[in-house]
């Protein structure tokens, strides 16, 4: 090694040395006590500024006990001028994170109530559940930014699930259309070939094609009805959300009938709000108990052919109505031949705390219940509409 490269490997190995400390003395905060002997400078301090205003600098002993002291104060000034600061000097995905830390800790949901915050925040799903929550006790004025923010979350969302979404189905819907006497450009040859080797012929090296297996032609009919059930307790905020962009994407798809239900101990049918999810997601109200048994009963009586309908429950199952009478409509809609899918969360989250005995019995009647993911949903969905195993992550 020359004198040169040795300089430069030095040089490289302060460099990062450097940059570590830097990352702990931000991480760990406070002053020269912490150990690190690296003083903050610039953006440095700004940005430990910023983080030492939410989670608070302390000394050990607060540290060790949990207890934080924060500077942001509730005071609607300096909270703009922060969520400003942090979106100055740190990414988005850590800029959610922060402002939820803030309004979960802190108690700052009701300052979402001005406008002005609004507009200083880092919009995204759980920004979104917070202002449903929040509906109710929205004045005019904030409505409309509150409006505008949630648009523009549903908005990304759709333009990052929907194409996928649509495609997806609209395979599935081909393949369970399935005809035995298929036109010639409607045959699909791989079904076709598997299910008439008895019938090869070796002298020959082929297969005589006995029955001939085809994709059912593009029809402008309704082939399948889905029924989105969505329990909008408070810990689905993220769920609704989703559900709700995904529920207007099948709204807009004409093979398939689409109906969207929300519900608490009182069920709301907002299907006829499907053209725009900001609509369904402001008549949601987030919060209050869950009569999982009654949403089931609602929409088991809108149920016209079983055989073709697609029932999503998405829910904790957290069941404060009749757990006999949830499970005993589970077991009749699959009886007649409804497709029954149960999603206890649809998020990307991973699963929340959800009732263990439940998940369990439904999981016996042949509908297990398992956590979601936005883009596992399209393929979830394939799978009910095929009338296939669905593909449950493996780590339920």
């Amino acid at each position: 090694m020359s004198a040169t490269d040795a300089t430069t490997g030095s040089a490289e190995a302060d460099a990062a040395s450097d940059e570590r400390l830097r990352r702990w003395r931000l991480v760990l905060g406070g002053g020269p006590e912490e150990g690190t002997g690296r003083p903050l400078t610039g953006t440095d301090a700004a940005m430990d500024g910023a983080l030492a205003a939410l989670y608070g600098s302390g000394d050990g002993k607060e540290r060790r006990s949990g207890r934080r002291s924060a500077g942001l104060e509730g005071s609607a000034p300096s909270v703009a001028r922060w969520l400003g600061d942090i979106r100055t000097y740190f990414p988005a995905s850590v800029v959610q994170v922060m402002q939820r830390d803030a309004f979960e800790r802190l108690g700052l949901s009701t300052l979402l109530l001005e406008p002005e915050m609004l507009e200083a925040v880092e919009a995204d799903v759980h920004l979104v559940g917070t202002l449903l929550s929040l509906n109710k006790a929205m004045p005019e004025t904030t409505r409309e930014t509150a409006r505008a923010v949630v648009r523009k979350v549903v908005e990304d969302l759709e333009k990052r699930l929907a194409t996928r979404t649509r495609s997806t189905l609209t395979g599935a819907l081909d393949r369970s259309a399935r005809i035995s006497r298929p036109r010639h450009r409607d045959i699909d040859w791989d079904r076709t070939v598997r299910a008439n080797l008895k019938n090869y012929l070796p002298e020959y090296g082929t297969v005589v094609p006995e029955r001939l297996i085809g994709y059912g032609r593009a029809a402008r009919s309704v082939k399948k009805d889905v029924v989105l059930c969505i329990d909008q307790s408070g810990s689905m905020a993220a769920s609704v959300v989703y559900a709700s962009v995904f529920g207007a994407v099948l709204a807009s798809m004409r093979s398939i009938a689409t109906r969207l239900v929300v519900f608490d101990t009182s069920v709301v049918d907002l299907t006829d709000q499907l053209d725009d999810p900001v609509d369904v997601l402001f008549g949601t109200r987030l919060g209050g108990g869950t009569d999982i048994n009654r949403a089931l009963a609602y929409c088991q009586s809108q149920i016209t052919r079983p055989a073709d309908t697609v029932v999503v429950l998405i829910s904790d199952l957290y069941e404060g109505g009749i757990r006999d009478g949830m499970l005993k409509r589970v077991a009749s809609m699959k009886a007649a031949g409804v497709q029954f899918v149960t999603l206890l969360a649809l998020s990307d989250e991973g699963a929340p705390a959800y009732d263990r005995e439940h998940a369990a019995a439904l999981a016996a009647l042949g509908a297990p219940a398992f956590a979601c993911t936005p883009d596992l949903f399209p393929e979830v969905m394939a799978a009910a509409i095929e009338k296939r195993p669905l593909p449950v992550p493996a780590d339920i």
